[in-house]
């Protein structure tokens, strides 16, 4: 299978090599890719080419070579009974039955009922729709279904419907030496730098000393100016973890790309929203945490603040107090927000998610109110955009 497709790369003004394919077979062999057909795409554009001039080129050949492939994998998967598939304790509803589950009708409900629960509990329940447990429709536990629930012991997110998540878990932190697919978001970045003379004037202005010398019948005038430094100042704050694991890819370039164009740049991260601290480094972040108030001390208003996240999560998480997902906030998010924004006016929010589902998102357009329509999408249109908003 893979041969023709090798030869069609060829073909096609690739210049794969031989090498390149063992190597993708190799890879394959040890089962990098799995079954996914996205996983082995990237696999194999990151083995076979060489110049990332060619990526749109590799994109459209090996869209023509595989297309209808999922579909028979999807086939073929229909095959295996579920319960080889689906984990013992995990709970499979149909739509029909997700829509009967009503949630207990607000935030206040739904801690007042967990305090109840957790008084009253006194074992292990599997399945149902009151106690905390497994693979129920309860509002409390791990791997069921609730619209609007608290989690408690699960690996990971599954149907991204928890108000707060009482677990501990662990975020790394972005790489900033990413460098494919960085070379529009400098571009655009670039757009936002501005250059000022600053400090001794200890530079030689050769136009300026040329011009000043010939006016003065040819004696020498040397002129001298500060050197010019990149005066633009950025404030970076990141959305890290949970539905954000989908955009890491994104992220990552933007960080890198922001990284190499500003000699001003300060970043911090937040799960979700804003509250009374951030943090710099991920496996850290429990320990060592930065009050916000602290960053407005000490940056001042003279920096462009630029949030990135997708602004999906619970309205809770934005507009109550103790709404965080991870944590007892004192004060709501939005009341945080409003505070960095008071101390930056140059502000954006940067949004991975494609523009046409924030309508459909609450949490999105409760955010797109607090900053005042300066939400644009995570594309080089949308930087562009921001841009222009942050001058």
């Amino acid at each position: 299978m893979l041969i023709p497709f090798f030869f069609l790369l060829r073909d096609g003004g690739m210049n794969t090599s031989i090498t390149e394919l063992l190597t993708l077979l190799e890879a394959m062999k040890r089962g990098v890719a799995g079954q996914s057909i996205d996983d082995f795409y990237f696999l194999s554009r990151a083995c076979l080419v060489k110049d990332e001039s060619k990526l749109d080129r590799f994109d459209r050949i090996f869209a023509a070579y595989f297309e209808g492939v999922e579909d028979s994998m999807a086939d073929l998967m229909q095959d295996i009974p579920d319960e080889w598939l689906k984990r013992q304790a995990e709970l499979l509803l149909s739509e029909e039955e997700r829509a009967k589950i009503e949630a207990l009708g607000g935030f206040e409900e739904l801690m007042k009922a967990l305090q109840e629960r957790l008084d009253e509990q006194r074992e292990r329940h599997e399945g149902g729709n009151k106690w905390i447990g497994t693979a129920g429709t309860s509002p409390f536990g791990a791997y069921g279904f609730n619209p609007e629930g608290i989690r408690i012991g699960q690996n990971g997110s599954r149907n991204r419907r928890a108000v707060k998540v009482w677990d501990r878990r662990e975020y790394r932190n972005l790489d900033d030496s990413v460098e494919l697919g960085t070379r529009n978001i400098k571009v655009a970045l670039r757009r936002l730098r501005k250059f000022a003379r600053e400090g001794a004037a200890d530079q030689l202005d050769l136009d300026d000393t040329i011009d000043k010398t010939a006016r003065n019948a040819g004696l020498l005038d040397i002129r001298m100016v500060p050197e010019r430094h990149n005066a633009v100042k950025v404030l970076l704050c990141l959305d890290i973890g949970g539905s954000m694991d989908d955009h890491v890819r994104d992220c990552e370039e933007l960080f890198s790309a922001a990284r190499s164009e500003f000699k001003h740049l300060e970043y911090f991260y937040f799960h979700n929203f804003i509250y009374e601290s951030l943090w710099k480094d991920n496996r850290r972040r429990h320990a060592e945490r930065v009050p916000t108030l602290d960053i407005t001390h000490k940056y001042g208003a003279d920096y462009k603040l630029i949030f990135v996240g997708d602004a999906t999560m619970s309205p809770y998480e934005i507009v109550y107090a103790g709404g965080s997902v991870e944590h007892w906030n004192e004060e709501p998010g939005a009341v945080w927000i409003k505070r960095l924004l008071n101390a930056y006016p140059k502000a954006i929010w940067l949004n991975p998610e494609p523009k046409k589902r924030w309508a459909y998102t609450p949490s999105v357009k409760i955010t797109q109110e607090l900053m005042d329509d300066r939400m644009y999408p995570l594309t080089i249109a949308g930087l562009d955009d921001g841009i222009k908003a942050l001058h």
